[in-house]
């Protein structure tokens, strides 16, 4: 079995590529799921020589079937939020204590030690719901500041720029994460000048607004804010790691998750870098489901395994996948 010591102190590429085909093996003989989907492809262990082999679960799968890979009991089930009426993705977590390691030793990586910040949370659609996998982390992340200041937000929007300024008053490393449309509702009500504030949206209108393109929605709020970088969070129910980004939409991973992408036209076959293609994740942390998926996202990976998130397929559907129904 593969170790949670070994997947979060990963500290070379050929150990992050051993351990990930060591771990393709594991789930291909314990995941039903992903077993059947690879017997589909014909893919088997014996196939798959590289990284680039491993065939990628389409994350639809999380919608339709339980996607497990352990036979221990399931201690939290985290869903996706979905429109109303939609199918929504279920991620079926055997062991926390593996997503409570990933991020908080992801945010360490990012972001240094979570103990030096005011955490404050601006999450109104999130925080309806009691089984998303963001605000588990980021309740935990709140305990973990043990800061009286930290805590999550609603709609007192005025109690929240009067926490705000109040800490930058005394000069107070923050951070305030937020979904997209509660930010740009905080900046059309207040203006502020943040210098020791850390601002990071985790996408979404959620319906409440019209959709913008990244950069007009940065735009907007740098100058509400007045910081020069609004960071991004990138995470999804299906994953138990993030990717952050710290300025301009170029985003990294922790050592222990990397973005590969696919050609639009054929699902089955990894681009070089410098490509927009269909994004494909690896998340090591995702040992008791699947660590291989095939998410609905547009992107493009730089050389330096840094990445962009263009956009989503249409109607979210990925085209050369129709074998992909089991």
């Amino acid at each position: 079995m593969i170790s949670k010591d070994s997947i979060f102190n990963i500290k070379t590429e050929a150990e992050f590529e051993s351990l990930t085909l060591k771990l393709f093996k594991f789930q291909f003989e314990k995941n039903a799921v992903y077993r059947s989907f690879c017997d589909l492809l014909y893919k088997h262990p014996a196939d798959v020589k590289t990284i680039e082999d491993i065939p990628f679960l389409p994350i639809q799968f999380f919608k339709s079937h339980d996607v497990l890979s352990s036979a221990s009991s399931v201690e939290k089930t985290f869903t996706s939020s979905g429109t109303t009426g939609s199918i929504t993705s279920k991620h079926l977590v055997t062991n926390l204590s593996l997503y409570e390691e990933s991020y908080t030793k992801g945010f360490q990586t990012f972001y240094g030690n979570v103990e030096d910040y005011v955490i404050l949370a601006l999450l109104p659609s999130y925080l309806e719901r009691d089984d998303s996998s963001l605000i588990y982390m980021v309740n935990d992340l709140i305990q973990q500041s043990n800061r009286t200041e930290s805590g999550f937000y609603l709609n007192n929007l005025e109690e929240l720029a009067e926490m705000l300024n109040q800490l930058e008053a005394k000069n107070q490393k923050t951070l305030l994460i937020g979904v997209s449309f509660a930010l740009l509702d905080l900046v059309e009500k207040f203006q502020f000048q943040l210098k020791y504030t850390t601002v990071m949206e985790t996408g979404g209108m959620k319906g409440r607004r019209k959709e913008l393109i990244r950069q007009e929605l940065h735009q907007i709020l740098k100058s509400g804010f007045g910081v020069s970088h609004i960071h991004s969070e990138y995470g999804m129910t299906e994953l138990l790691s993030q990717a952050y980004s710290r300025g301009n939409g170029i985003f990294e991973c922790p050592p222990w998750m990397k973005i590969l992408t696919r050609d639009t036209e054929d699902a089955l076959s990894i681009q070089k870098s410098n490509k927009t293609g269909g994004m494909n994740v690896i998340d090591l942390a995702n040992i008791n489901s699947c660590a291989f998926i095939a998410t609905q996202d547009l992107g493009r990976i730089y050389d330096d395994g840094t990445f962009e998130i263009i956009g989503r397929f249409d109607n979210s559907d990925i085209r050369g996948c129709n074998l992909m129904a089991l």
